[in-house]
């Protein structure tokens, strides 16, 4: 049967070594079946051969296998086992440089049709692994970059939206136009040299993350009206404070907006950029002293978990502050340059210690820091916080000492 097989798919004469070989796919064990299936002097014939063996385990080792037929490797993208076709994507990386052009039309023919297939696969992890290997690449097909590019995770769609060469700004304003998820906009914000069009697109959407992502990425164009949108929405929204005082290139009229609502923490690092001169870094150093009188601890009286969530709900950040101050031992300044550096294991643990819940601390990460998804903690076994003790105590002790 084997060899019937190998003559009508790869016209091989068989060989001494093959025979081996043949017999091990045959008749050996299971060990043996999986020892040959990773191994990349196998034949590929004999890949082929076990891509269909009746074990899993055979055929994840196949699926892994760089030196895999391409054969073997469509095979494969139908596979009923989630991990074998988890690991056939996990592999496809190696399998890039089969798309450049120097390639033969048979071999990019079946590596494109194994990615294509894959991109179509019913689980987001196989879509998303896949994504995530050929983000970069010039030789795919631009549909299938497309494909994962509008998919409804965004797990799946934001490595593609941040990194392919092949989307140019007409699909990027179309697919922002047709509605995507925060983290999946997000995404779009991070791209190299982002074009002022697709800043303005993205600003147009009022989300919070994406424009302060968008605020974070120095190589985007922002133009200066857009600028001047984002500071009086701004104005209401603690996760834009800092991404603003921190983006590049602000002209001294956005200074001086920025400069009315923002904390003293941030106030201070605003007046300390580069290129001020005396009478506007004066200006800044009188608002701060300003803001930290008034930023004077009106400690709350009790307070619990709800508390903070009833405060998170309402946007009053004062309270915020001023309870995890209160509950941290951290001075108000101290716990509003942790919102301001975004140090999320330093929100974490600030959260640890006024003993609120992890679905607590991943509020205060996101909403009050403004971190994406991407650089959030998240918890342990979906509720634990994800330290121990000690690790949490030595980020606390790390501010109190700054």
């Amino acid at each position: 049967m084997l060899g019937r097989v190998i003559r009508g798919m790869f016209g091989s004469a068989p060989t001494p070594d093959y025979e081996k070989q043949k017999q091990a796919a045959e008749v050996g064990g299971a060990k043996a079946k999986r020892d040959l299936a990773r191994r990349e002097d196998t034949k590929p014939e004999i890949l082929y051969y076990l891509a269909e063996d009746a074990d899993p385990a055979v055929r994840r080792a196949v699926a892994g296998n760089a030196a895999a037929p391409r054969q073997a490797d469509l095979l494969l993208t139908a596979d009923g086992d989630d991990d074998v076709r988890i690991e056939l994507a996990g592999k496809i990386q190696k399998l890039l440089p089969d798309l450049a052009p120097s390639q033969t039309e048979r071999l990019r023919d079946l590596t494109v049709r194994t990615i294509d297939t894959l991109a179509r696969d019913q689980l987001p992890r196989v879509r998303a692994i896949l994504a995530e290997a050929i983000k970069e690449s010039p030789y795919i097909p631009k549909s299938i970059a497309l494909k994962l590019a509008r998919d409804i995770e965004a797990e799946v769609a934001a490595p593609i939206l941040e990194f392919s060469p092949l989307l140019g700004d007409a699909d990027l304003r179309e697919i922002i136009a047709s509605g995507i998820a925060s983290a999946a906009l997000s995404a779009i914000a991070r791209r190299r040299e982002l074009s002022a069009d697709l800043s303005d697109a993205i600003v147009a959407t009022i989300d919070v993350p994406a424009i302060a992502t968008l605020l974070a990425n120095r190589s985007a164009q922002v133009r200066e009206e857009t600028l001047d949108r984002i500071i009086e929405t701004a104005k209401g929204v603690d996760a834009l404070h800092r991404p603003l005082v921190f983006r590049p290139e602000l002209s001294i009229r956005a200074i001086r907006r920025i400069a009315e609502f923002v904390s003293a923490a941030l106030l201070e690092r605003l007046s300390e950029r580069h290129g001020l001169d005396e009478t506007v870094q004066g200006e800044l150093r009188a608002q701060t002293k300003r803001k930290l009188a008034e930023e004077e601890p009106d400690l709350p009286v009790g307070g619990d978990g709800d508390e903070v969530a009833a405060a998170l709900d309402r946007g009053d950040r004062s309270f915020v502050m001023n309870y995890l101050s209160q509950k941290s031992g951290l001075p108000v300044p101290g716990v509003e340059r942790v919102f301001a550096l975004r140090s999320p294991r330093g929100i974490v643990a600030l959260a640890w210690s006024a003993k609120l819940s992890m679905r607590l601390a991943l509020r205060l990460q996101s909403e009050i820091a403004g971190i994406g998804p991407r650089e959030m903690v998240y918890a342990r076994n979906g509720t634990d916080y994800p330290f121990a003790p000690e690790e949490l105590t030595q980020q606390l002790d790390f501010f109190r000492a700054a």
